[in-house]
């Protein structure tokens, strides 16, 4: 009897080891992470430029900007603090890091399972038993197959997510800039407008003109000074819609100089071919990868679904000890396919791929619609810009020069003079209107294709492409 006792307590020892060996990898502790909406508030508020870690980000990336360090705040260096602070930036890549633990996930194995019966009350009864789970037809290899393309799917989205940002930032940068020369236009043609209103009031004092023209041109002033103070509120609004973009409260943006060396001279209409265009449209769009990834991802989905038809095994070997008797035993369950051969989700899984399918085509047949109007409607933009400066130069290089030429010789006064003024900043009024048009349809054009399309730029990594330089010049 102390043999029996003394092997019946080898085997609970054996027992109580294998806690420890099951318990070797230390646990994950939970961490408790309180969000606080008025302390989220207030850093968005604090938010500035001038942030180290920012600086740090775009010494990091400094290879998406050409020319590094830029001088003033173009359209890269903006581009590069909205990814650094906008947060959709954050949640796209909160999304990527849950697709990379999915595929921790994929690849876990299942574990064993330990079953310990010690005889209540007696001491001779003792049985310990293992289930082992054996995974058939490769289903771990599927699974993480498909998780990988889930992530892959989700770095994507991140770059897309990027170039939303980036071309939010244009188009934010775009309006602010050329509201700027719109305002410094409408300022002279107010003070044109004034200059012209003092003649006629002086024409009319010695009799030379009737009161109506110059009460007319007091009327066109006024109306002149209130175009100029709505200009003043679009570019407040404009700085504040650059701001907006990055992800930064409007005061970090007080003493900065906005740039963009190159607006107003975008690509000619030839430089955009439009097989070019069609190709880096199909090929280059993140969203066409990004569907191709969940396309294998769908495929794998359905690779695992068929591997399901064919049961696991549970091999479980055990002992028992019983009245001083010792008996090992080897355990084999399985479950049977008899009612049903996982024909369900197979027939989803198969849905879920055509879907996939689907939407890729549907994909791409809309960013070919997509760049095909909007190249149309850049080139159409592009004629209406040389229209536009055909007429300017009309006026600058011909009948000005005539109408200062008459003055200069004495054949008449400067009314003549000033009028044309006011006819060719109307003129550039019409230029900028239609150099607006051409620069959106260009940012249209950008997003069809997902990258830049003005001279001097580059990409350097998918989705994160640097953007033009451009100079703040009314």
């Amino acid at each position: 009897m102390p043999a029996v006792n003394k092997r019946l307590r080898r085997c609970h020892l054996l027992g109580l080891l294998l806690l420890p060996l099951a318990l070797s990898c230390a646990p994950v502790a939970y961490r408790a992470r309180p969000i606080a909406p008025s302390a989220t508030a207030a850093a968005l508020a604090q938010r500035r430029l001038t942030a180290p870690g920012l600086e740090r980000f775009l010494e990091a990336n400094k290879a998406h900007v050409r020319g590094w360090p830029p001088a003033t705040w173009d359209l890269n260096r903006l581009v590069l603090a909205a990814w650094y602070f906008n947060p959709v930036m954050a949640v796209a890549r909160a999304q990527a890091q849950v697709a990379d633990a999915a595929v921790i996930t994929a690849g876990a194995r299942p574990n064993p399972t330990v079953t310990l019966a010690p005889g209540i009350p007696g001491p001779y009864l003792f049985d310990l038993s293992f289930s082992v789970p054996l995974e058939t037809a490769g289903r771990r290899a599927d699974r993480i197959v498909q998780a990988r393309a889930l992530s892959t799917a989700a770095r994507l989205q991140i770059g897309e997510t990027a170039w939303q940002v980036r071309s939010a930032v244009r188009t934010a940068l775009l309006d602010y800039l050329l509201a700027v020369r719109r305002r410094a236009l409408l300022d002279a043609e107010a003070h044109v407008q004034a200059r012209l209103a003092t003649r006629l009031a002086g024409r009319v004092a010695a009799g030379e003109d009737a009161r109506p023209i110059a009460d007319a041109a007091r009327v066109a002033l006024l109306t002149q000074q209130v175009a100029v103070g709505a200009a003043d509120e679009q570019v407040a609004a404009g700085r504040a819609a650059v701001a907006a973009a990055i992800g930064v409260p409007a005061v970090a943006l007080r003493h900065l100089t906005l740039t963009w060396p190159d607006l107003g001279r975008p690509p000619a209409a030839g430089d955009v071919a439009p097989r070019v265009i069609q190709r880096d449209a199909v090929l280059n769009r993140l969203d066409v990868r990004r569907r191709l990834a969940e396309y294998a991802a769908a495929d794998a989905a359905l690779r695992l679904e068929i591997a399901r038809q064919y049961p696991d095994v549970h091999l479980g070997p055990g002992y028992q000890f019983e009245e001083g008797h010792n008996y090992f035993t080897v355990g084999l369950s399985i479950s049977l396919p008899i009612f049903n051969r996982n024909q369900g989700p197979i027939a989803e899984a198969a849905a879920r791929r055509r879907a996939a399918a689907s939407r890729l085509l549907a994909t791409q047949a809309r960013i070919i619609a997509e760049s095909e109007t909007a190249l149309a409607r850049y080139r159409a933009a592009r004629a209406e810009l040389r229209q536009a400066q055909t007429a300017l130069d009309e006026i600058q290089q011909v009948t000005e020069p005539a109408a200062r030429q008459a003055v200069a010789v004495g054949e008449t006064d400067r009314l003549p003079l000033d009028r044309l003024s006011l006819q060719a900043l109307q003129a550039r009024l019409v230029r900028l209107g239609a150099l607006t048009r051409v620069e959106m349809a260009l940012g249209q054009l950008e997003n069809a294709v997902q990258c830049p399309l003005e001279r001097g730029h580059t990409v350097e990594s998918p989705g994160a492409p640097p953007g033009p330089r451009r100079q703040e010049t009314p």
